[in-house]
């Protein structure tokens, strides 16, 4: 939500008037409306500024189902969850052009409300659904923090493994001059032995 916390609909309404009746509702409600008239005809805007789409795909001349595969095919549009305006909710029979992937397009990523549609039920559905998306991407959210905590967790470290060896080191500095000292007193030592012994025999044998 680019706007505080006021989530953002996409309002894409061909009558002028129902349009702006449309927007002015949302916005009594709290909502920021951007508005257009079809998917063509969209001002410049940024993913992150949508939070929801709501289409209405009755022309002139019946449904225009045409906005729908616009609203399919668009990179920014066809990822937001949607409210679908018509005066018939359609199993989409003879409707040539993909009408599998409208179908899927309804049954999963829309809610669609025939008309005429009372305003509370619109501003209803418009809210759980937006209540649901802000539900997921923060339980996405809160996946994603636990999943980096468990690497940070679970990679090995480098520190103890630095630690230990500066503490050998330590020790061998201050063992070695120990040791020296004590090769030394042992070769002392021993040429006092050997010296003793010596000293000993030549008086023994000076005797006889």
């Amino acid at each position: 939500m680019s706007h505080g916390t006021r989530p953002t609909v996409l309002l894409i309404e061909a009558d002028t008037s129902l349009r702006r009746l449309i927007a002015l509702g949302l916005q009594y409600r709290g909502m920021h409306v951007i508005e257009a008239s079809s998917p063509a005809s969209l001002p410049a805007i940024e993913e992150r500024e949508l939070d929801l789409l709501l289409l209405d795909v009755d022309g002139n001349a019946g449904s225009n189902w045409s906005h729908l595969r616009a609203v399919q095919e668009h990179p920014l549009l066809s990822t937001l969850p949607a409210v679908v305006l018509a005066w018939e909710c359609p199993v989409l029979v003879g409707v040539a052009g993909g009408a599998s992937e409208q179908q899927d397009f309804l049954q999963e990523q829309a809610t669609c409300l025939t008309k005429p549609f009372d305003a509370r039920a619109l501003h209803t559905t418009i809210e759980e659904l937006l209540v649901a998306t802000s539900s997921a991407q923060a339980a996405a959210k809160a996946q994603e923090i636990a999943l980096a905590g468990q690497t940070t967790a679970s990679a090995p470290s480098i520190w103890p493994l630095l630690t230990a060896a500066g503490l050998l080191l330590a020790f061998i500095g201050l063992m070695g001059p120990l040791v020296i000292s004590a090769i030394g007193l042992c070769v002392v030592f021993v040429s006092l032995l050997w010296w003793t012994l010596g000293t000993s025999v030549k008086k023994e044998a000076v005797a006889i």
